[in-house]
């Protein structure tokens, strides 16, 4: 599954990046994104990411 970061939301703390760092990484805007699909191994990680957003930008 491959998640999307919201680019305008996305205030660029990073902290989905350590939790998931196969799966998101930060861009050249400081902004967090997601470059690779989410696969069952990571799937908890992600998901832990994406409730874990301050300002909900992983959907």
């Amino acid at each position: 599954m491959r998640v999307n970061v919201d680019q305008n939301a996305c205030i660029g703390c990073g902290l989905c990046v350590g939790m998931a760092p196969d799966v998101f990484r930060m861009n050249d805007d400081d902004k967090a994104e997601g470059y690779q699909d989410s696969a069952s191994e990571n799937e908890s990680m992600v998901q832990d990411a994406v409730r874990s957003c301050p300002v909900s930008a992983i959907g």
